[in-house]
């Protein structure tokens, strides 16, 4: 296990088109899981659920594919634990002219760039997905 997992949740989901995979089996976190329902909500995913077997918790990610290609084609991770990267909602990156989302965890949730511009909060950017 990672000591990142946000980082270590990219990779597997980046592991996961690349090999054209449906489903991808991770540890659940309350993190990840407001992660991916942002991805849902902008429909990067089709859907995710957290599976409960004994004490752990798994979480179930259903990739998207569009036409037979992967709905994300890019996938980083931003704000890292040597360097955490925050932005105020004057600064925050647009990418690919709107086209791509930045994920933020603000004091209101995390939640899209877009979502953040909307409610005036900035925070930490934790990955960029297009």
């Amino acid at each position: 296990m990672a000591t990142d997992r946000v980082a270590d949740f990219l990779t597997r989901l980046r592991n996961a088109y690349k090999a054209r995979l449906y489903n991808v089996n991770c540890p659940a976190s309350s993190l990840l899981a407001d992660i991916c329902q942002v991805l849902e909500a902008e429909g990067y995913i089709k859907a995710f659920r957290v599976e409960e077997n004994g004490a752990k918790k798994n979480l179930v990610v259903e990739l998207k594919y569009v036409e037979g290609e992967p709905a994300i084609r890019e996938l980083k991770r931003v704000s890292k634990s040597g360097l955490r990267k925050y932005s105020n909602v004057a600064k925050l990156p647009k990418h690919y002219n709107g086209l791509g989302i930045s994920i933020l965890s603000t004091s209101k949730g995390v939640m899209s760039d877009f979502a953040a511009r909307q409610q005036h909060v900035g925070g930490e950017v934790l990955c960029t997905v297009f």
